[in-house]
């Protein structure tokens, strides 16, 4: 991948950005790991509020986990190209779901090295807030996450079942 990529916290400047980027998921019928709750909250304002709410340790609802949401903008045009999100812990759920990362490319974006970039920038950032070793999971049917999370060192740790018949991949990483 030759583009220059930035990784920062989201911000309402962006709201825009957001909408476009969610929107493009739900016209691909596409999961939307790695950007929290965008899916189910369509107002950007509102989706920024909870991600600061997951943020800071004296808000975060019970029951849930701590967690930084990062945008993946590509420099040369400030498109969004991808977001990921680091939890700090992991709850019943997301030890059997969905790890310590989550990682989404925009539809349009997909295969050009956006992915592997988004997790070595989320397991820099995981080692540097003192984690040894993060989850991350992928549907057994998702090739192209599978070669992404080996790629950057995940080993294969077992399955879940999931949903629609499908598996669900864990994997362990020491960043």
């Amino acid at each position: 991948m030759n583009e220059k990529l930035k990784f920062r916290l989201p911000t309402a400047e962006d709201a825009a950005e957001y909408i476009s980027y969610r929107q493009a998921f739900l016209d691909a019928g596409s999961s939307m790991d790695g950007t929290g709750p965008m899916r189910r909250t369509p107002d950007p304002m509102e989706w920024l509020a909870i991600n600061a709410q997951y943020a800071d340790p004296a808000t975060v609802p019970e029951g849930k986990v701590q967690s930084t949401q990062f945008v993946c903008e590509r420099v040369s045009d400030g498109r969004i190209v991808g977001m990921l999100q680091v939890r700090l812990a992991l709850n019943d759920f997301l030890l059997h779901y969905g790890g310590h990362i989550g990682y989404a490319v925009r539809p349009s974006e997909r295969r050009k090295g956006y992915g592997a970039a988004m997790l070595r920038r989320a397991l820099a950032f995981a080692s540097g807030i003192g984690l040894a070793e993060v989850m991350v999971s992928c549907g057994s049917d998702n090739l192209a996450s599978r070669k992404t999370i080996e790629a950057c060192g995940g080993r294969l740790a077992g399955w879940e079942p999931y949903a629609d018949g499908l598996t669900l991949l864990i994997y362990w990483i020491a960043p």
